[in-house]
This record gives C-alpha cells, structure tokens and sequence, in this order.
C-alpha cells in the first residue's frame, strides 16, 4: 500500500510537471501515508488519525452477506452492533457504516464544532442490498435515529476492478454525515454498466431515491380491500414429486392413471421463458389408487427418504406424509402470478393470470383473487418505479416480495370511470400478448423484441393508471403531482406511503428506534446536473 501511495505520487508530480514545467523531486522519499494494517472494526479510528483533523471518510469496505460470514467476521458484527438478532441480517460492509457514525460523533464530542470541523463526511461503496428490502428498515432506522443525512446516492451499479479473474459486484455509493446539506444528488443508472445521470432532489431517502425519510417495514398485510399475495407451495421433496416432461411421458406410458395426478408445475423461469415441468399432485389420493401405481409409489418413498435426511425438524416431519408438498398454498381459484426473480433489462416484470390447476411454486408470488384491476396497477411503469426502488435484489435482478406489494399505495379514492379505464387498458395489454402465441414472456418484454402492439398497449396502460392518480389526487384536494419520470413517479409514491402508513394497520412495532420521517410538500423535482 504504500509503495502504491509513492507510485500515485509520482505519477500526480510527473503530470504537474507536464502542466506547468515546473520538476517535483520527492527523492529521497521521506514522506509516506499514515497506513495501519489491523482489523478496522477491531480498533479506535482515533488511534490512527483524530477525527476533528479529518474532513472526508471514504472507503470500500469488504462484501460479505450475512450467510456467507466466517465466524471471526460474526463475531465482528456482534462487536459492533451487538446480540440483537435483527442486525445479524444485515451485510458485513454496514459495520463500517455504524463505526463512522461513532466516529463523526467523537469529532463533535471533542468540540471540533468550535474548530471549524462539524462537517465531517463519509462515503462508502457498499452492497446494493443495505438500500433495498429488509435491511433498510432495520440499518437505516438505526443510523437515522442517530442524526445520520444521505447526502448523494449512487444507485446500483455495476462495478470491477483489474484484478485477474475479479468477478463483477453489482454496489451502490451512499455519502452521508450528521449534519444535512441543501444540495443534495441521486446518481442514477439507466443499466447498471450505463453512465450515471445526476439528479438534484430536496432529499435522499435510505432506498436512494428523492423523497421523505420513509423505512418500508415487512408489512404482512396489504392495505384494506386488496387481496392477499403470498409465496407458491414448496415440495421440499428431493426433486421425486416434481417431473420433466420426458419423465411425465414416461410415468404416463407406464402407468396411465397416473395422469389424473399431474399437474402443470410452473416457478419464474418456465413463467417467463417458458419450459413445462410437471407434479405429482396426491392430496385426493386414496390408499388404493396409490397401491395400484407402482411407479408412482416408488417416487413417494423417495420424498420420504429425502426428508429423513433434512436437519430441519418440521421437513423430518413430513417424512410421515410424503405424497404432499411440505408448503400447500395453491388455490382453488385462478390467481395473478408475479415472478420473484425477473431481468433487470426489462422495463416491466412479466405477470400473468395462471387457473387453479395449475400448481405454482415458491419462486412465484401469487394473488388470490386478482383481478383486471390489479393485474394492470402492478404491471404499469408507476408500480415498476416502486419495484425498482423498495424491491431487493439478486445480484440486479429485481427479487419481488409481498414486502413490495403490501406497501404499494394504490391510487385512492378510486371512481368507476377510473376503474374501468384500468381494466380496458389492462385487457389490452393480454389482448397484445395473444396475438404472438408462440412467443414467450422472456421474447415480448426483451426491450429488442417487444412487438409495437404490445409497446403502444402499455403506454394506453401507463396513461390510464397515472390519470386514476391524479383523479385521485384531485377528489381529495391535493396538487397534482408531476409523474413525466420514475424519479417524480417515486418521490410521489413515498409522499402517498408516508401519508397512508397513520390509516394503515400496522404489523408489530418494531423495537430500533426511528427518527420521525422529514416533512416534504412537494415531490423532489428533478434536473440534469449543468
């Protein structure tokens, strides 16, 4: 490290000679950088450079999620954040995130307000995972209750150095200090390799996104009136209930009653690229049909043997009943279907309607009871905007939960007329679809591929669930806000939340504290940085 600092040096010395003629000899080298080799989270900062001497903190702090930490680096976090189960979840990097806050309060303990030096601030390249789902509710609700301001923001983004054979990171930039500042940026990324496009906003919240300081909790339930989603069943049965299509032919040629017990099997991949898996669905199975289908039998004592060997002792427990899925969820009726994991590249997550007998699995999430309605608010740019703000991420694909549907405020109150135009549009949007049959979800929302039909539907789509919120806006006596962009679309959509969550019942409270959520009257605007 510190040859490297002299190489730098040199380098900077050798460019200002070019710029101004004027020769920098260092040799020989007698100044160096203060480099300490220790484990950060183990030692006082101060011990290596007073914090009242500092203006910035930068780092890039080490990326390890919390099922991937050694038991040294678990021991680090509960140095640092203590025995509380719920900072376990979070990733390895926030630990430096907490220190700095203790850091930037030694400074101001030590009367360097008095000195000229309240302003310290730190930025640190992090996992894109502390601003997006469940850790933000709870490393954000403790930093903000400590004074913290994000300053900017740099959302998801692709990331690599030159190391040999370093794989791609997918990070985020967060810039924050205990002090707030009037100017403030997100830095936006159209593709996580594109240029970042540089907003000016009024603030920016945990999720790196202009609006109040809101923190979107695991709320179990969605808003009153709408139906519920949850998670697809799950067989946890050694891959024996769950066949190929070469394997349902096969089962089928042997044992043709076999086929009243099969049923289609669809996750997110087959979903969106297509695909046909299929299940043994036993849950109406008498003891003698089972004992005349031999091949079938020999599948179930397979689940069985599989469970056996399971560490977890409620899989053990269906050992005694494996010719049911261990997680049942399916419906009776037909239900929309969103995939939990979809391509980042496309601007709209795949939905669908899938009936009842079709059996979806845990990668779906399903709501009972959806209609047109729901299915053209959640498949519409606005909702996509929340998605991509609030959702988590696997790598920067999005990963959709109720989490994200539960919190969604819907555009309230809604007239008929507003309705109606919904389900048109929506109708339209599968009407697109069905002309191209043989297409896929993956080949129509392929933003190379996406026919023109199904690209003006959509917009039909986007124009009649923005007039339902500004109709809405309007019914209730509010300025219309501007929605010409995901930005203002966003900043919107957290004023709405932060207004809903006193009407909305609310889960357990949570136990961290939270700093009250800042007022803001107006959606952020937003402009290119000159």
């Amino acid at each position: 490290a510190q040859v490297a600092m002299w190489l730098m040096d040199h380098q900077m010395n050798s460019r200002m000679h070019g710029e101004f003629g004027e020769p920098i000899n260092r040799i020989p080298l007698k100044k160096s950088a203060t480099i300490v080799h220790g484990n950060a989270l183990r030692m006082d900062w101060n011990d290596v450079v007073p914090a009242e001497r500092l203006s910035f903190i930068l780092g890039n702090p080490p990326f390890i999620g919390h099922q991937w930490r050694n038991a040294e680096q678990m021991a680090d976090m509960e140095c640092i954040w203590g025995s509380d189960g719920r900072f376990g979840r979070l990733d390895y990097v926030t630990a430096w995130y907490r220190l700095a806050v203790d850091y930037m309060k030694s400074a101001l303990d030590r009367h360097s307000r008095l000195r000229g030096n309240d302003g310290l601030r730190a930025a640190f390249v992090s996992t894109n995972s502390i601003c997006q789902g469940e850790q933000v509710g709870i490393l954000w609700g403790d930093l903000l209750a400590r004074g913290v301001h994000i300053h900017f923001g740099h959302r998801t983004f692709q990331w690599t150095n030159e190391a040999r054979g370093n794989a791609a990171v997918h990070c985020v930039i967060v810039g924050f200090g205990l002090h707030d500042i009037a100017e403030k940026w997100v830095f936006e990324y159209e593709t996580p390799k594109s240029e970042p496009l540089a907003i000016r906003v009024d603030n920016v919240n945990p999720y790196l996104v202009g609006g109040p300081d809101v923190l979107l909790p695991s709320r179990t339930k969605p808003q009153p009136g709408m139906p519920e989603m949850y998670k697809g069943s799950q067989p946890t049965d050694g891959g024996h209930l769950i066949l190929t299509d070469e394997e349902k032919q096969a089962l089928v040629g042997d044992e043709p009653a076999a086929e009243k017990y099969l049923r289609r099997y669809i996750g997110g991949d087959e979903l969106i690229n297509g695909g046909v898996r299929w299940c043994l669905w036993l849950k109406h199975a008498s003891p003698s049909e089972l004992a005349a289908l031999p091949k079938v039998r020999e599948r179930v004592a397979k689940v069985r043997e599989a469970r056996l060997k399971s560490p977890t002792k409620q899989v053990r427990d269906y050992a005694d009943m494996p010719t049911l899925f261990t997680q049942d969820r399916q419906p009776e009726g037909n239900y929309v279907a969103v995939p939990e994991v979809s391509s980042e590249n496309r601007r709209f997550i795949p939905i669908a309607f899938l009936d009842a007998t079709t059996v979806a699995s845990n990668k779906i999430q399903m709501i009972v009871g959806g209609t047109m309605y729901h299915f053209g608010v959640l498949t519409s740019t606005m909702h996509m905007a929340w998605m991509r703000a609030v959702g988590g991420r696997l790598k920067s694909d999005y990963s959709y939960s109720p989490a994200v549907y539960n919190n969604f405020p819907w555009p309230e109150p809604l007239d008929d007329k507003a309705r109606a135009a919904i389900e048109a549009a929506a109708q339209a949007v599968l009407d697109a679809r069905a002309q191209f049959p043989e297409a896929t979800l993956a080949d129509l929302y392929d933003p190379l591929t996406m026919p023109p039909a199904l690209v003006k539907a959509h917009a039909a789509l986007d124009k009649a669930v923005d007039a339902a919120y500004l109709a809405a806006e309007k019914a209730a006596g509010r300025k219309p806000p501007k929605l010409a962009t995901d930005a203002e679309r966003v900043a919107f959509l957290f004023e709405r939340y932060q207004a809903l969550t006193s009407l909305l019942p609310a889960d357990k409270p949570r136990k961290a504290k939270r700093r009250a959520a800042a007022a803001v009257d107006q959606p952020a605007t937003s402009k290119e940085m000159p």
